[in-house]
């Protein structure tokens, strides 16, 4: 009998790549992929593979999602800032590792696409806004956690100064295509690098902070992370929706 691919195999695949958060593993295995990728693909919703999105963009490899989530060592009390929704899974992932999540996402289609998908799985402490993500949104800072899901070759001075001392960023450093998935920590005189999360794949970062809009040409094939990237521990059940609101105190 043929075999029925799963959220299990996504956890699988999560493992195979050294991630090893219980929380993390078990917010992939209860959030549902195939609620969040374009009807024609969800024959591959639990496949590790990126998947056709609107606008010439593509989901992250759920491995890589997995790998860079892990990275911001989230614990539960956190705001994160996002940049680049899509159709919202690994937003749904932050969403229930954190606090908070304030993503932003420049295609206002894919930003309802998301707000729908995400409402349909109870979810209500992310809010989708739709804007330039090189911009951050700094109504909403300071944030305990930034993750880009765009390529660009440096940090956008605006995501830096958003993330308040002693949080985390992961961003994708390169042309896009091909680069580096790195790792940050805010210091009192700016970013100071932690480590090489993993080489891959991604679609280039555009903005006032990275590429020109105007220079955006669509392919017939979008990029996004390619490396490969499994059980755990109940996660704590996600509490009604709550709307993201800014902390005077951390």
């Amino acid at each position: 009998m043929a075999h029925q691919s799963s959220p299990e195999d996504l956890v699988r695949a999560a493992r195979a790549v050294g991630v090893t958060d219980d929380r993390l593993l078990e917010a992939v295995r209860v959030t549902p992929r195939a609620a969040f990728v374009p009807a024609g693909h969800l024959a591959s919703a639990y496949l590790d593979v990126p998947i056709p999105l609107p606008h010439d963009q593509v989901t992250t490899q759920p491995s890589l999602v997995a790998m860079m989530v892990s990275a911001l060592g989230l614990t539960g009390g956190e705001r994160v800032l996002e940049v680049g929704t899509g159709y919202g899974w690994q937003t749904a992932l932050l969403a229930r590792l954190a606090a908070c999540v304030v993503s932003v996402e420049r295609w206002p289609d894919m930003v309802e696409e998301a707000r729908r998908r995400l409402a349909g799985q109870g979810l209500g402490n992310a809010e989708i806004v739709p804007g330039d993500g090189t911009l951050g949104m700094p109504a909403r800072a300071p944030y305990d956690a930034v993750v880009v899901c765009a390529a660009f070759p440096e940090v956008p001075g605006p995501l830096v100064a958003q993330l308040r001392t002693g949080g985390r960023l992961v961003q994708p450093i390169g042309p896009g295509g091909r680069e580096q998935v790195e790792l940050y920590e805010r210091r009192a005189h700016g970013l100071m690098h932690r480590g090489t999360v993993v080489s891959a794949r991604f679609v280039r970062l555009y903005g006032a902070h990275g590429y020109d809009q105007r220079l955006y040409v669509p392919t017939r094939e979008g990029r996004v992370g390619t490396t490969g990237c499994e059980p755990a521990p109940p996660l704590p059940p996600t509490g009604p929706a709550r709307r993201c609101r800014r902390r005077q105190r951390w």
